[in-house]
């Protein structure tokens, strides 16, 4: 697939370079600390002595506003490229915190910030123009719009509701591969071992998950063959994010408006986003290929927010503060409800707020099981921040390293015996978003931050699955055989639905 954005933006060279060049930041600080720097050494170098790439990995932050996340997605940035891995920070605001705190001006370019790291800031009137400049080429060759396309200037155009979270995905996309495979890309060109982007908001960030993954509109077709593991919840999302693709399809394909528009729209995306590889106007993929490539690729990138080992997700929250830390447990139950799961929690405040064990043990009990770490907030007032003193700085910093580090499964030998005893742990404490129970024929969902009057289960065609509403999500749920049936009732126990099946 080709790229999406431009070179411009995102530091991707031409298959005949040898080098890439990233602008360094202007600040005294940052100066120094990239001058004369190694090149980055990655997690397959460095970790794992393996030749094969890593893929990337995308982590993020779900909390209220004002609970840390970006001191939190600065922090974790940090000890990543000190880790010895790769690092892009992604910022998706005006704000410029990041920016104060690793003393360096991000802009719309990547830079590097120190040995490691590089941060960007996404803006949306730079992102639109790379895209209609690949549709205009794409309309050159192809001659649909008769030249009015190619007519429209792109720096006139302003930002529309949605573009901010549709066109920040399509980067986040080059840089992780979601529906791309990066290890087809050119070695010479950038890749990092992690991303940790730091989005628009909390909601945001949960509506592009859910539509990669379980979000639906209305009646969705029934699945012709479902595997399931005893006990075990089957990975539906695939499913869910091919039900838009397929109603566009089935109306391109019975009606007379789209059997007329749709060759012509096909031909262009596939000209702008090199879908097939094929050249569209000389021996160019017939449109039922190009629909079953489209679904393939939204398959693909339906899997990934599904896989810790390439997305993690945080809750941040100010134990000080009930409404944060209630806002970070809806959090967790939206994240289950968009198809992903929780990596774990952090708890950022002063440090008077953190010495106050009765206040942290209270706070854990809450987020237990998930694996829990404190996070002292980083002072605004202090410029530049010492981040090698603050990285190697005792307790509690050390515990969101190991978190951190559990989360990534980094092998480093600098938290090697904090990470694998918290890795272990972590992997065995999160609870299951759905358990089945063929014996008492139930089901058990895993809801945090919710109470009961907030779920609505619906059924549609049969009683095969369960669908499930809540925190402004929608979730399928497919029934084993021996479970499948009407829903006889439901009762809340411990954060989590326990629904009886007849």
């Amino acid at each position: 697939m080709a790229s999406f954005l431009s070179s411009s933006f995102l530091p991707l060279t031409s298959p005949n370079s040898a080098a890439i060049h990233i602008p360094k930041c202007r600040t005294k600080t940052c100066r120094r600390r990239t001058t004369l720097l190694p090149p980055p050494v990655t997690a397959s170098s460095s970790s794992t002595g393996n030749s094969s790439p890593q893929l990337p990995k995308l982590v993020t932050f779900l909390g209220k506003g004002g609970s840390g996340k970006t001191t939190s997605a600065v922090f974790a940035a940090q000890h990543y490229a000190q880790s010895g891995l790769n690092t892009c920070l992604v910022i998706q605001t005006q704000d410029l915190s990041a920016d104060h705190l690793l003393n360096c001006k991000i802009g719309t370019s990547p830079i590097r910030c120190n040995q490691n790291l590089s941060a960007v800031r996404l803006e949306t009137t730079k992102m639109l123009l790379e895209p209609l400049n690949r549709l205009k080429q794409a309309d050159a060759q192809l001659n649909l719009t008769q030249g009015v396309l190619g007519g429209v200037v792109g720096e006139e155009l302003g930002v529309l509701p949605a573009m901010d979270s549709v066109f920040g995905a399509f980067v986040l996309e080059r840089l992780v591969g979601f529906l791309t495979d990066l290890k087809q890309k050119d070695k010479h060109e950038q890749r990092y071992d992690i991303i940790i982007y730091d989005g628009i908001s909390s909601d945001e960030t949960l509506r592009m998950i859910a539509a990669a993954s379980k979000t639906r509109l209305g009646e969705f077709l029934v699945l012709e063959k479902v595997l399931l593991i005893s006990g075990k919840h089957h990975a539906d999302s695939s499913v869910c994010a091919r039900l838009y693709l397929k109603y566009v399809r089935n109306m391109a394909e019975k009606t007379d408006l789209g059997r007329l528009a749709s060759p012509s729209v096909l031909r262009l995306l596939d000209e702008a986003l090199d879908l097939s590889g094929r050249s569209s106007h000389l021996n160019g993929p017939r449109s039922s290929e190009i629909w079953d490539i489209l679904e393939k690729k939204l398959e693909k990138g339906s899997s990934v927010f599904a896989d810790p080992n390439r997305f993690g997700c945080f809750l941040v929250m100010d134990p000080n503060n009930p409404v944060s830390l209630n806002s970070a447990l809806r959090y967790w139950g939206c994240a289950i409800q968009a198809g992903t799961t929780v990596s774990g929690a952090i708890a950022s405040a002063s440090s008077p707020c953190l010495s106050d064990e009765s206040l942290m043990e209270e706070v854990k009990q809450k987020f237990s099981p998930l694996p829990y770490a404190c996070l002292p907030n980083l002072s605004m007032n202090h410029h530049p921040l010492t981040w090698d003193s603050i990285m190697h700085s005792t307790s509690p910093n050390h515990e969101a390293r190991a978190l951190f580090s559990a989360a990534s499964d980094l092998s480093s030998s600098s938290s090697s015996s904090s990470s694998s005893s918290s890795s272990s742990s972590s992997s065995s404490s999160i609870t299951p978003p759905v358990m089945f129970d063929a014996a008492k024929k139930s089901v058990t969902l895993f809801m945090p931050g919710f109470d009961k009057s907030e779920i609505k289960l619906y059924q549609y065609r049969g009683g095969s699955e369960l669908l499930v509403e809540a925190g402004d999500q929608r979730r399928v749920i497919l029934l084993p055989p021996k479970i499948q049936g009407k829903v006889g009732g439901a009762k809340f126990i411990d954060r989590s639905l326990v629904i009886t099946m007849r």
